[in-house]
């Protein structure tokens, strides 16, 4: 039974949601936060507020930094140590341009020089365990075999590789063949992560790398909540069952963001990104009426009707 670790997705795995996932359904091995970045030479406040250790008491969280050079992961790493984190994980996988551009996630992976020289700033952190998540390269698969060669000069917790390129985001095929490739070449433990939506997907996986160090989910688990449960139940849920338990989720997701957000407009945007993947369990006809709830009367009556489904 491989680790499953849940990938940090912007703008719906944060402190919250972590927390109630943990308690209400768990099955995770260690939960990722949303990548910390630099703005305007600091750290957001609410990048902080993520972080924080009293907003993920008892949840296995693992901090994620972006960067685009040395000093900016140094000044990263120094704030996570303040804040008490001894295991970071590094983000050189985002895909989107808006970051990409300006050498951070994907965007790095063409930079041999500047991955050399954070990997040298990695090495005089002794107390700190780091792990990398990466993708195949930006706009070349090829990329992804210079790094690793690099990677294989330092001890990683793991590297978490993601077969596509950053140009690519989330479309066409993952690139089994080439992840084969660099798992084979690794030095470092691998874990993949990559269109896993449902136990058979896990299986396959499971059986192609015998040796891998564990799997990381993202949108599959946004989807169906349950999944790493299941997986480590053995046990298959029927979309009724998920659907239960998903409404429990939700409910304790409104207590808690009831609590911090202002206002239905502010709460109806937040929680329609619960359901955003969601189709393949609740089916196209209801989950469009939860989506095109136009307030949060309609959005909570329209919720109300999948206990029904």
């Amino acid at each position: 039974m491989l680790p499953i670790y849940f990938a940090p997705i912007q703008g719906y795995t944060d402190d919250v949601y972590r927390r109630i996932h943990h308690r209400m359904i768990g099955g995770i091995e260690e939960y990722y936060t949303p990548f910390v970045r630099v703005e305007v030479g600091s750290i957001r406040s609410k990048d902080i507020r993520d972080i924080l250790p009293a907003n993920n008491k008892n949840v296995p969280v693992v901090p994620q930094i972006i960067f685009n050079s040395r000093k900016e992961f140094e000044y990263l790493t120094n704030r996570l140590i303040e804040y008490g984190y001894n295991r970071i994980d590094l983000n050189m996988g985002c895909p989107f341009p808006l970051q990409a551009r300006h050498k951070r996630g994907s965007g790095i992976l063409p930079h041999i020089d500047i991955v050399s020289d954070i990997i040298e700033g990695m090495k005089t952190y002794n107390n700190i365990t780091f792990s990398v998540k990466m993708r195949l390269g930006w706009d070349n698969n090829n990329e992804a075999t210079s790094i690793i060669e690099i990677l294989n000069n330092i001890d990683l917790q793991h590297i978490t590789i993601h077969p596509r390129t950053g140009v690519e985001q989330y479309k066409g095929s993952v690139d089994i063949e080439k992840f084969r490739t660099l798992y084979s070449y690794s030095y470092n433990p691998i874990v993949y992560n990559g269109d896993i939506t449902t136990l058979d997907d896990i299986h396959i996986i499971e059986d192609k790398f015998p040796g891998l160090k564990g799997i990381m989910v993202g949108r599959g688990l946004l989807c169906n909540p349950l999944l790493a449960s299941e997986y480590s139940e053995s046990k298959e849920f029927g979309n009724t069952q998920r659907i239960i338990k998903m409404l429990e989720m939700h409910n304790a997701l409104m207590v808690e963001y009831s609590r911090i957000l202002k206002g239905d407009t502010q709460m109806l945007n937040k929680m329609r990104t619960f359901w955003e993947y969601s189709e393949p369990v609740l089916g196209r006809k209801p989950y469009k009426k939860v989506m095109k709830s136009g307030n949060l009367k309609n959005y909570l009556a329209a919720v109300n009707e999948l206990k029904f489904l």
